[in-house]
Formats: structure tokens, C-alpha cells, sequence
């Protein structure tokens, strides 16, 4: 399996913004400044993430992301799929395979699909975060009545 830059970019922001302790807003300029990160690209990853619940975005002069939901029930598959849409089984349209071939394989795909969906949905970001980020060191989120553009 190989993982898309949008999917590592996003991974790299998230994991920063667990580590950073989730007190205030980190803005993209900085998170793409310190990841090493394309901050145009990075922007549209983290729209994604906001949008799939994952992170929260405010506006401002001290705008920015916050990881929105408890660490440990972020998964690598929720990361993965805020970016890239869900991860399907599927041959081309095209392929022609003889008698029921194309079946066959198809159903072989899915059963890798559905383990692979399994074993990334195992995966938390807690897991993946320095030891400093195990669930419950971080100071729960609080939504503010600010705008949700970063």
C-alpha cells in the first residue's frame, strides 16, 4: 500500500498538532514551516480533515487547528480516508478476464480491501504520537463562535 503525499501531509500535521499539546490554535504557515510541508498543498489537507471532524479551524489573527475529537479515537483510516475518500476494491472497467476471472479477482480485492480497512481502523493517532500524547494528557477541545476557515 502506498500512501498519497495529501495522506502524509496530513498524518505529519496531525501527529504535530497532537504533540503541540492542543492548547491553542497552530496556524498552517507554522505547521507547514516546521513539517517541511508545501503550505498552499498543506492548506487544502487540512480544509479536508476540518471537514471530516477530525481537526477544528478557527479564523483570526490567532486562527488555526486544533485536533477536534480525543486522540484515541482518531484512527490512521479516518486520517487516510478525510483525504483521499474511502479506500475500494476495483479493477478497470476495461479489464476483460476470461469465464469468471474478473469475479474472482474482484472478491479477492474486496477480502484485502476489508482487511486492510481493518487493520488501519485498529491504528489510532495515539499510537502513532510521542509518548507525551497518550490519551488523556491532552487538554480536551472546546469549540469557540469563531468562524471554522484556518
Amino acid at each position: 500500500m502506498k500512501l498519497s503525499h495529501s495522506v502524509t501531509y496530513a498524518i505529519h500535521a496531525v501527529l504535530r498538532l497532537v504533540n503541540s499539546g492542543n492548547i491553542a490554535p497552530v496556524n498552517c504557515g507554522k505547521l507547514a514551516a516546521d513539517g517541511k510541508m508545501p503550505e498552499r498543498f498543506l492548506l487544502q489537507v487540512l480544509r479536508d480533515l476540518a471537514k471530516a471532524g477530525i481537526l477544528h479551524s478557527t479564523r483570526g489573527g490567532r486562527g488555526g487547528f486544533l485536533i477536534r475529537r480525543p486522540i484515541e479515537m482518531i484512527t490512521l483510516l479516518d486520517v487516510i480516508e478525510a483525504v483521499d475518500g474511502p479506500i475500494t476494491a476495483a479493477l478497470p472497467l476495461k479489464a476483460d478476464f476470461p469465464d469468471d476471472t474478473g469475479e474472482r479477482l474482484s472478491s479477492i480485492l474486496e477480502n484485502v480491501t476489508a482487511n486492510t480497512r481493518q487493520q488501519l481502523h485498529e491504528v489510532r493517532v495515539c499510537d502513532l504520537a510521542k509518548p507525551l500524547a497518550t490519551p488523556g494528557t491532552l487538554i480536551p477541545f472546546r469549540p469557540r463562535s469563531q468562524g471554522t476557515d484556518g
